[in-house]
């Protein structure tokens, strides 16, 4: 319901309830395709192993690690050189396209690490996932750290496109019995949804961009459809750089929500290949 919280609601007096940030060894690792699985029409699930993958560590549900595609032609991106800096490459090497992306599932007993690729008309990570065959490499950074957030909340709301459902299925599956959540996540049409598991009550909205009318944005337009519970709760938003900013503003102004309850990011811009932006206080 519009409007259903005073913004007093969430304010300064009650508890911290802080995010708390892991720090990780930065790596290089090259992997080796195990299995390309499509998930739906715009969906891959890339799962890979190796002995490289020894000592990964993925704790945070909206990890970001990069992802090095080997160079059309190549049989594996060359190794760079990580550090707190960035990623740099000996010079005279040919930089290989590089995306960041969510760990979706990491089994360290069996040794596989599992990514879901959103498939895009074009693009280095899209045309790389459609192609994948058992026995290619890739290669892995990261994560570099972790923001792990806390489960105290009244309920919880998590909002993204394709680009997020990673991250938000596998916060999904970390949520106890007794936590609540809603989800509002936007995707082209019902063949592109999802089913994800949890043992949280958990109400999902599905939006499709294929109804939305031209010029909108439909996760910003389908927020007022959805009824808010009352309580505190804490706020993840990942899609779109300038959607999810309008839906931090949006939540803000509109439906009571602490600016420190939020985790907002742009896990791309409209026109700009690459990017990640972040809109938290």
């Amino acid at each position: 319901m519009r409007g259903f919280h005073h913004h007093d609601s969430q304010k300064e007096s009650t508890p911290e309830r802080r995010p708390r940030r892991v720090r990780h060894e930065l790596r290089f690792r090259l992997l080796e395709v195990r299995n390309a699985e499509r998930l739906t029409p715009h969906m891959m699930r890339i799962t890979l192993g190796g002995g490289d993958l020894e000592g990964f560590h993925s704790p945070g549900f909206d990890d970001h690690i990069k992802l090095f595609f080997p160079a059309p032609g190549e049989e594996a991106p060359p190794r760079p050189d990580l550090s707190e800096r960035g990623v740099s490459f000996p010079a005279g090497q040919v930089h290989p396209a590089v995306r960041d992306f969510t760990p979706r599932h990491h089994d360290p007993v069996a040794g596989t690490l599992q990514i879901d690729f959103a498939l895009h008309e074009t693009g280095p990570a899209s045309e790389w996932a459609r192609q994948a065959r058992p026995g290619q490499k890739l290669g892995i950074g990261g994560p570099r750290g972790s923001f792990i957030l806390p489960m105290d909340f009244d309920w919880h709301l998590l909002i993204g496109d394709e680009t997020a459902l990673p991250a938000i299925a596998r916060r999904l599956e970390e949520l106890p019995a007794d936590a609540r959540v809603i989800v509002l996540a936007e995707v082209d049409g019902e063949a592109d949804e999802l089913t994800f598991g949890t043992q949280a009550a958990a109400t999902v909205h599905w939006v499709h961009r294929g109804a939305a009318p031209s010029g909108t944005a439909p996760l910003v337009e389908a927020l007022n459809t959805v009824a808010f519970p009352e309580g505190h709760y804490y706020a993840w938003i990942a899609c779109e750089s300038s959607s999810a900013k309008c839906l931090r503003q949006a939540l803000i102004a509109e439906h009571g929500a602490n600016p420190k309850w939020i985790r907002a990011s742009g896990y791309w811009r409209r026109g700009t290949a690459g990017v990640h932006d972040s809109f938290d206080e």
